[in-house]
């Protein structure tokens, strides 16, 4: 995947899913570069941070002209995420453009600026991480919304960098036991124990779950897959999946 002095960049990679992608590149010597809210707990030294506001166009824009300019990237993991759970009952407009900011318009202004590098290396990759709820969920229409738009966009950037030697793919975890998924979903919640009954697998997905298939599509060996969607879900998507 390029060169050894190129680097990966995985959003939102101070906790959770992306915290797991990032430990598992850094444990095979790749250099990684978190953009995050905020620093996070861990370290390494491979590993840098830089902080941005994810949600504001603005900031967007900063980090994106600060990585094109200052880092050789041979990858980008768009990753960060938020679920704002409501109706459409009770959507309130401020989270709608929150989370369009975070999972469309970052993952596309952060593409278009690491563009070049990304070609430059011959083999670059992009993954997108999306959601089972993509093909629906109650009470998360925001999330819901921009996750499939997500997807929408992973498969026309797969055809509109195919020829540049760049792969773009999605991974769309179902229950994740993580921070996020427990904020929303407690323990003793009636609607966390339906979700626990739904996994075909018998057990709640991991964040490893989730980073071995990120990696998947990261490997230089894995060119020839390209504008797919793969969903870590324990098989919560039989169903419902499109066929």
């Amino acid at each position: 995947m390029g060169t050894p002095e190129h680097v990966i960049v995985v959003t939102g990679a101070s906790s959770g899913i992306g915290r797991s992608v990032a430990e598992a590149l850094l444990a095979q010597g790749r250099r990684v570069i978190n953009v995050d809210a905020r620093h996070p707990e861990w370290t390494h030294p491979g590993l840098s941070t830089m902080v941005a506001n994810l949600t504001d166009a603005a900031d967007i824009r900063r980090v994106a002209t600060e990585l094109a300019s200052s880092h050789p990237i041979s990858a980008l993991v768009n990753n960060a995420g938020a679920t704002r759970p409501g109706t459409i009952d009770s959507l309130q407009t401020s989270d709608l453009l929150d989370l369009a900011h975070l999972h469309l318009l970052a993952p596309t202004l952060l593409t278009q600026a690491l563009l070049p590098s990304l070609r430059s290396c011959k083999q670059g990759r992009i993954v997108n991480v999306a959601s089972r709820a993509a093909l629906g969920k109650p009470e998360r229409i925001a999330y819901a919304a921009t996750k499939a738009g997500l997807i929408g966009l992973t498969r026309t950037l797969a055809m509109e960098l195919g020829r540049d030697g760049i792969t773009v793919n999605a991974v769309a975890p179902g229950p994740i036991a993580t921070k996020l998924f427990r904020q929303s979903n407690p323990p003793e919640a009636p609607q966390t124990q339906r979700i626990l009954n739904s996994i075909l697998v018998g057990r709640m997905g991991t964040p490893e779950d989730v980073s071995r298939a990120v990696l998947f599509f990261l490997s230089p060996d894995n060119g020839f897959v390209t504008g797919q969607v793969l969903y870590v879900c324990g098989g919560t998507t039989l169903g419902v999946a499109p066929g």
